[in-house]
Parts: structure tokens; C-alpha cells; sequence
């Protein structure tokens, strides 16, 4: 399970038209993570640092709680358990060891949550997908900024890559090893 841009301070231009979708996701990615981490599948936080390229994923994290939204954090925050990957542009993939990391835990199919649909979303779905991964995305645990944008990106996501786009109560973690 990949969590995408969640940890979030949400002081950025286009936070406000994403705080609504962000809320209404929390409770839904939180399941998702409680029956990920019950059934042992690796949780992998992929996320933006923001342009601090000082930083790394711990201070990341107490910035984004030390923010004007950490109630939007705090609930997902990563666990002793969990990976966390830095990236700088929208994939997930783009110049970051992902797919190294994913090659070593022998991962072929990868749940894809998190935030922004129409944007980092898409475009990990569709280097995901160009990388032979079978991708899932739980509609309900993705966040979006314009929702008829999001709408065509999981079509897209559907359509042009195969994602199997679900309800989060329908996705089936299988236990890992």
C-alpha cells in the first residue's frame, strides 16, 4: 500500500480547494491503513518534501503536525512499521528508489491512496502501470482539488492502465509473508 502526498502541512496555494476532499478521505485511509498493517502488506508513505531538500522524512512529518492541519496527519501518521520515500516531482517513481524498494519486498501489485487524484495520483498509476505493477486505486481514499478532474483521471486510470478502481472496503489485502 502506497501513500501518497498525505503528509501535509496544507499551506500551499490550492490547499483550500483540497482541504474538503483531504477531510472527507481521513476516515476512509485510515481503515485502509488499520487492515494493511493487521494483515502485515508493507506501507510505503511516498511523499513531496516540499522543495526542503535539507529535510528528510522525519522532519517532513513533525513540520506537517506542527501545522495549521495536523488533525489531517496525525490520524495517518506513519508507523514504526512503515517506509517512507522522499520524491520531488508528481510520480512517485520520477528519480526516487521506489521502485528498487518494491523490487526487493518482491511487490507486483501496489494500492495506490492519497492525494491529489488529478495530479501525483495519476501519474504514479501510469508509471506503475509502464513499470508491469498491478495497481489498485480505492476511489474513496483519494483525494482530489476539482472533482470532475479526478473523475477523468480514474477513467483514465481504468481505461488507459488497467487500474482496478474500487471502494476501499472492497480492496483485499492478501497477508505477506
Amino acid at each position: 500500500m502506497i501513500v501518497v502526498d498525505m503528509v501535509n502541512s496544507y499551506e500551499h496555494p490550492d490547499a483550500d480547494l483540497l482541504l474538503p476532499s483531504a477531510r472527507e478521505t481521513l476516515p476512509v485511509l485510515v481503515d485502509l491503513l488499520e487492515r494493511a498493517r493487521e494483515r502485515n502488506v508493507p506501507v510505503i508513505y511516498v511523499n513531496d518534501n516540499f522543495g526542503e531538500w535539507r529535510s528528510h522524512h522525519g522532519e517532513i512529518v513533525e513540520t506537517a503536525l506542527s501545522g495549521p492541519h495536523a488533525e489531517l496527519v496525525e490520524p495517518i501518521r506513519p508507523d514504526d512499521s512503515s517506509l517512507f520515500v522522499v520524491k520531488a516531482r508528481h510520480s512517485i517513481f520520477f528519480e526516487t528508489p521506489l521502485s528498487y524498494l518494491l523490487g526487493q519486498l518482491d511487490v507486483r501489485h501496489v494500492v495506490l491512496c492519497g492525494q491529489v487524484t488529478e495530479q501525483c495520483v495519476l501519474y504514479s498509476a501510469l508509471d506503475a502501470h509502464i513499470r508491469h505493477f498491478e495497481v489498485t486505486v480505492p476511489v474513496d481514499a483519494v483525494a482530489h482539488i476539482h472533482a470532475p478532474l479526478a473523475d477523468a483521471a480514474l477513467e483514465m486510470m481504468r481505461r488507459n492502465m488497467g487500474a482496478r478502481t474500487v471502494l476501499a472496503k472492497e480492496v483485499d489485502f492478501e497477508p505477506a509473508e
